[in-house]
Protein backbone atom coordinates (compact mmCIF):
# COMPACT_ATOMS: atom_id res chain seq x y z
CA UNK A 1 0.00 0.00 0.00
CA UNK A 2 2.73 2.73 0.93
CA UNK A 3 4.25 1.62 -2.31
CA UNK A 4 1.27 2.60 -4.58
CA UNK A 5 0.66 5.51 -2.88
CA UNK A 6 4.15 6.66 -3.38
CA UNK A 7 4.11 5.79 -6.92
CA UNK A 8 1.26 8.10 -6.94
CA UNK A 9 1.82 11.25 -5.39
CA UNK A 10 5.27 11.20 -7.76
CA UNK A 11 2.96 11.03 -10.29
CA UNK A 12 1.01 13.58 -9.09
CA UNK A 13 4.13 15.73 -8.52
CA UNK A 14 4.64 15.02 -12.75
CA UNK A 15 1.08 15.74 -13.38
CA UNK A 16 1.47 19.10 -11.87
CA UNK A 17 4.48 19.72 -14.21
CA UNK A 18 2.88 18.75 -17.16
CA UNK A 19 -0.66 20.23 -16.74
CA UNK A 20 0.97 23.66 -15.10
CA UNK A 21 0.53 26.89 -17.67
CA UNK A 22 2.93 26.86 -20.14
CA UNK A 23 5.12 29.10 -19.24
CA UNK A 24 5.73 27.41 -16.08
CA UNK A 25 6.02 24.16 -17.90
CA UNK A 26 8.83 25.85 -19.88
CA UNK A 27 10.48 26.57 -16.64
CA UNK A 28 10.05 23.09 -15.34
CA UNK A 29 11.43 21.66 -18.62
CA UNK A 30 14.56 22.51 -18.04
CA UNK A 31 15.06 21.06 -14.60
CA UNK A 32 13.60 17.85 -15.72
CA UNK A 33 15.49 17.27 -18.27
CA UNK A 34 18.80 18.10 -16.36
CA UNK A 35 17.34 15.38 -14.07
CA UNK A 36 17.09 13.03 -16.99
CA UNK A 37 21.31 13.49 -18.52
CA UNK A 38 21.58 12.83 -14.73
CA UNK A 39 19.90 9.56 -14.85
CA UNK A 40 21.16 9.03 -17.90
CA UNK A 41 24.92 9.14 -16.62
CA UNK A 42 24.13 6.89 -13.79
CA UNK A 43 22.74 4.07 -15.82
CA UNK A 44 19.24 4.42 -14.69
CA UNK A 45 17.10 6.36 -17.92
CA UNK A 46 17.67 5.24 -21.09
CA UNK A 47 15.11 7.09 -22.96
CA UNK A 48 15.13 10.56 -25.05
CA UNK A 49 16.27 13.86 -22.86
CA UNK A 50 12.95 15.72 -23.85
CA UNK A 51 12.03 17.31 -20.55
CA UNK A 52 8.83 15.72 -19.99
CA UNK A 53 8.46 13.91 -17.20
CA UNK A 54 7.25 10.18 -17.54
CA UNK A 55 7.32 6.81 -16.30
CA UNK A 56 10.91 6.05 -17.34
CA UNK A 57 11.81 8.84 -15.46
CA UNK A 58 10.06 8.14 -12.46
CA UNK A 59 11.14 4.63 -12.65
CA UNK A 60 15.01 6.07 -12.95
CA UNK A 61 14.45 8.10 -9.47
CA UNK A 62 13.39 5.71 -7.37
CA UNK A 63 16.41 2.99 -8.81
CA UNK A 64 18.38 5.55 -7.82
CA UNK A 65 16.76 5.98 -4.06
CA UNK A 66 16.89 2.69 -3.67
CA UNK A 67 20.84 2.56 -4.26
CA UNK A 68 21.24 5.31 -1.96
CA UNK A 69 19.23 3.89 1.18
CA UNK A 70 16.52 6.90 0.67
CA UNK A 71 13.00 6.76 0.61
CA UNK A 72 11.75 5.42 -2.26
CA UNK A 73 8.82 8.06 -3.61
CA UNK A 74 10.31 8.51 -6.91
CA UNK A 75 9.88 12.46 -6.22
CA UNK A 76 13.65 14.06 -7.12
CA UNK A 77 14.04 15.90 -3.68
CA UNK A 78 17.25 17.56 -2.59
CA UNK A 79 18.43 14.38 -0.65
CA UNK A 80 17.87 12.14 -4.52
CA UNK A 81 19.83 15.45 -6.34
CA UNK A 82 22.30 15.00 -3.87
CA UNK A 83 22.87 11.55 -4.61
CA UNK A 84 23.23 12.27 -8.32
CA UNK A 85 26.55 13.75 -7.40
CA UNK A 86 27.78 16.37 -9.47
CA UNK A 87 24.93 16.38 -11.74
CA UNK A 88 22.42 17.30 -8.54
CA UNK A 89 23.60 20.52 -8.25
CA UNK A 90 23.19 23.28 -8.14
CA UNK A 91 19.52 24.61 -9.26
CA UNK A 92 19.46 26.32 -13.34
CA UNK A 93 19.66 30.10 -12.20
CA UNK A 94 21.34 29.83 -9.04
CA UNK A 95 24.64 31.13 -10.57
CA UNK A 96 25.81 32.43 -13.73
CA UNK A 97 27.15 29.49 -16.05
CA UNK A 98 30.43 30.48 -17.64
CA UNK A 99 32.65 27.65 -20.34
CA UNK A 100 34.13 25.15 -18.11
CA UNK A 101 31.31 25.04 -15.41
CA UNK A 102 29.23 21.53 -15.37
CA UNK A 103 26.15 20.76 -13.15
CA UNK A 104 22.64 20.27 -13.26
CA UNK A 105 22.42 23.56 -14.08
CA UNK A 106 24.59 23.14 -16.93
CA UNK A 107 22.32 20.34 -18.47
CA UNK A 108 18.95 22.20 -17.64
CA UNK A 109 21.32 25.15 -19.74
CA UNK A 110 21.98 22.83 -22.76
CA UNK A 111 18.59 21.54 -22.92
CA UNK A 112 17.14 25.26 -23.42
CA UNK A 113 19.78 26.10 -25.63
CA UNK A 114 18.69 23.61 -27.64
CA UNK A 115 14.81 23.91 -27.44
CA UNK A 116 15.80 27.77 -28.53
CA UNK A 117 17.13 26.52 -31.68
CA UNK A 118 20.60 26.75 -30.69
CA UNK A 119 21.61 23.57 -29.76
CA UNK A 120 25.36 22.70 -28.68
CA UNK A 121 25.65 19.32 -28.59
CA UNK A 122 25.29 16.10 -26.43
CA UNK A 123 23.11 17.32 -23.00
CA UNK A 124 26.15 15.92 -20.35
CA UNK A 125 26.11 19.07 -18.16
CA UNK A 126 29.58 19.60 -19.39
CA UNK A 127 30.14 23.65 -20.55
CA UNK A 128 32.45 22.85 -23.13
CA UNK A 129 33.32 25.28 -25.90
CA UNK A 130 30.09 24.61 -27.83
CA UNK A 131 28.20 25.68 -25.14
CA UNK A 132 29.90 28.91 -24.96
CA UNK A 133 29.57 29.29 -28.55
CA UNK A 134 25.93 28.69 -28.51
CA UNK A 135 24.99 30.18 -26.22
CA UNK A 136 26.75 33.42 -27.35
CA UNK A 137 24.74 32.99 -30.67
CA UNK A 138 21.33 32.94 -28.56
CA UNK A 139 22.24 36.33 -26.76
CA UNK A 140 22.76 38.21 -29.73
CA UNK A 141 19.76 36.70 -31.19
CA UNK A 142 17.54 37.33 -28.50
CA UNK A 143 19.40 41.44 -28.55
CA UNK A 144 21.38 40.55 -25.30
CA UNK A 145 24.81 40.97 -24.59
CA UNK A 146 26.47 38.12 -25.82
CA UNK A 147 28.83 37.69 -23.09
CA UNK A 148 28.35 33.71 -23.11
CA UNK A 149 27.85 34.00 -19.47
CA UNK A 150 24.06 32.40 -19.00
CA UNK A 151 22.79 34.68 -16.18
CA UNK A 152 19.24 36.46 -15.03
CA UNK A 153 18.01 37.83 -18.40
CA UNK A 154 19.51 34.81 -20.82
CA UNK A 155 17.87 32.30 -18.47
CA UNK A 156 14.80 34.07 -18.86
CA UNK A 157 14.99 34.68 -22.58
CA UNK A 158 16.02 31.01 -23.21
CA UNK A 159 12.42 30.29 -20.90
CA UNK A 160 10.10 32.20 -23.53
CA UNK A 161 8.29 30.01 -26.14
CA UNK A 162 10.51 28.96 -28.65
CA UNK A 163 10.83 30.58 -32.24
CA UNK A 164 8.06 29.61 -35.17
CA UNK A 165 8.39 30.67 -38.77
CA UNK A 166 6.38 33.67 -39.98
CA UNK A 167 6.40 31.84 -43.58
CA UNK A 168 4.65 28.88 -45.04
CA UNK A 169 6.40 26.86 -46.75
CA UNK A 170 5.59 23.44 -48.74
CA UNK A 171 7.13 20.31 -48.29
CA UNK A 172 10.07 19.43 -50.05
CA UNK A 173 9.66 16.27 -51.30
CA UNK A 174 6.62 14.01 -51.58
CA UNK A 175 7.29 11.62 -48.82
CA UNK A 176 6.53 11.05 -45.14
CA UNK A 177 8.68 12.52 -42.41
CA UNK A 178 10.80 10.38 -40.94
CA UNK A 179 12.65 11.69 -38.00
CA UNK A 180 11.34 15.04 -36.22
CA UNK A 181 12.51 18.14 -35.55
CA UNK A 182 13.35 17.95 -31.23
CA UNK A 183 15.58 15.82 -28.50
CA UNK A 184 17.08 12.57 -29.73
CA UNK A 185 18.64 10.70 -27.50
CA UNK A 186 21.08 12.86 -25.44
CA UNK A 187 20.92 15.29 -28.54
CA UNK A 188 18.82 17.69 -30.63
CA UNK A 189 16.85 17.39 -34.26
CA UNK A 190 17.94 20.50 -36.05
CA UNK A 191 15.38 20.02 -38.88
CA UNK A 192 12.71 16.78 -40.14
CA UNK A 193 14.31 14.03 -42.23
CA UNK A 194 12.19 13.31 -45.34
CA UNK A 195 13.32 9.47 -46.47
CA UNK A 196 13.47 8.80 -50.14
CA UNK A 197 15.42 6.56 -52.72
CA UNK A 198 18.51 8.32 -54.10
CA UNK A 199 18.13 10.22 -56.41
CA UNK A 200 14.56 11.37 -55.95
CA UNK A 201 14.53 15.54 -56.63
CA UNK A 202 14.21 18.07 -53.70
CA UNK A 203 12.22 20.89 -54.64
CA UNK A 204 12.60 24.64 -53.06
CA UNK A 205 10.30 25.08 -50.13
CA UNK A 206 9.72 28.49 -51.35
CA UNK A 207 10.93 31.18 -53.63
CA UNK A 208 14.31 31.89 -52.50
CA UNK A 209 18.07 32.84 -53.48
CA UNK A 210 20.54 30.74 -52.97
CA UNK A 211 22.84 31.66 -49.72
CA UNK A 212 24.51 28.74 -49.46
CA UNK A 213 25.70 25.46 -52.41
CA UNK A 214 28.63 23.31 -51.23
CA UNK A 215 29.95 20.86 -48.84
CA UNK A 216 29.60 21.31 -45.06
CA UNK A 217 30.91 18.89 -42.95
CA UNK A 218 28.11 16.37 -41.09
CA UNK A 219 25.44 18.38 -43.69
CA UNK A 220 27.06 16.49 -46.58
CA UNK A 221 25.91 18.28 -50.03
CA UNK A 222 23.59 21.56 -48.80
CA UNK A 223 21.83 23.93 -50.37
CA UNK A 224 20.42 26.81 -47.86
CA UNK A 225 18.04 29.25 -49.55
CA UNK A 226 17.01 32.44 -48.09
CA UNK A 227 13.78 34.29 -48.40
CA UNK A 228 13.00 37.13 -46.74
CA UNK A 229 11.98 37.66 -42.83
CA UNK A 230 15.36 36.29 -41.71
CA UNK A 231 14.05 33.00 -42.85
CA UNK A 232 16.14 30.46 -44.08
CA UNK A 233 15.42 26.64 -45.22
CA UNK A 234 18.07 23.98 -45.50
CA UNK A 235 18.83 21.10 -47.34
CA UNK A 236 20.96 18.45 -46.36
CA UNK A 237 22.66 15.28 -47.10
CA UNK A 238 21.86 15.76 -51.12
CA UNK A 239 23.75 13.79 -53.67
CA UNK A 240 23.95 16.67 -56.12
CA UNK A 241 23.20 20.26 -56.10
CA UNK A 242 21.38 21.57 -58.71
CA UNK A 243 21.79 25.63 -58.10
CA UNK A 244 24.16 27.63 -58.08
CA UNK A 245 25.12 30.86 -55.41
CA UNK A 246 23.13 33.81 -55.86
CA UNK A 247 20.81 32.36 -58.22
CA UNK A 248 16.61 32.52 -57.15
CA UNK A 249 14.64 29.48 -57.71
CA UNK A 250 10.68 29.95 -57.25
CA UNK A 251 9.03 27.23 -55.76
CA UNK A 252 9.07 24.36 -56.89
CA UNK A 253 12.08 24.57 -58.60
CA UNK A 254 14.91 22.10 -58.61
CA UNK A 255 17.45 22.30 -55.86
CA UNK A 256 19.24 19.00 -55.85
CA UNK A 257 18.57 15.27 -55.23
CA UNK A 258 17.78 12.90 -52.45
CA UNK A 259 21.32 11.26 -51.11
CA UNK A 260 23.11 10.41 -47.96
CA UNK A 261 26.30 12.21 -47.87
CA UNK A 262 27.95 14.20 -45.00
CA UNK A 263 26.73 12.15 -41.35
CA UNK A 264 24.01 10.47 -42.73
CA UNK A 265 22.70 6.82 -41.63
CA UNK A 266 20.76 6.33 -45.09
CA UNK A 267 19.03 8.09 -48.17
CA UNK A 268 16.83 11.06 -47.31
CA UNK A 269 16.72 15.32 -47.01
CA UNK A 270 17.16 16.65 -43.76
CA UNK A 271 15.20 19.78 -44.30
CA UNK A 272 15.43 22.57 -41.71
CA UNK A 273 14.18 25.85 -41.47
CA UNK A 274 15.91 28.65 -39.14
CA UNK A 275 14.73 31.98 -38.13
CA UNK A 276 17.75 34.51 -37.95
CA UNK A 277 19.53 31.81 -37.41
CA UNK A 278 17.48 29.89 -34.81
CA UNK A 279 16.39 25.95 -35.60
CA UNK A 280 13.03 25.90 -35.27
CA UNK A 281 10.08 23.18 -35.88
CA UNK A 282 9.81 22.65 -39.50
CA UNK A 283 6.89 20.72 -39.71
CA UNK A 284 5.17 23.81 -37.92
CA UNK A 285 5.53 25.63 -40.90
CA UNK A 286 4.49 23.47 -43.73
CA UNK A 287 1.22 24.60 -45.32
Amino acid sequence: MRAAVGVLRAFLVLAILVLAPPAAARASMGSVAALQVALRAHGRYAGTVDGIAGPETVAGVRATQRAAGLTVDGVAGPATRRALGWRGRPSLGRRPIRAGMRGWDVAGLQFLLARAGFPSGLFDGVAGAHVGAALARFQAWAGLAADGVAGPQTIAALRRAPPRSPLRFRAPIAAAAGDRFGPRGAAFHTGVDFPAPPGTPVRAAGAGCVRFAGFDDGYGLLVVLGHGAGVTTWYAHLSRIAVSPGACPAAGALVGAVGATGHATGPHVHFEVRVRGAATDPLLALG
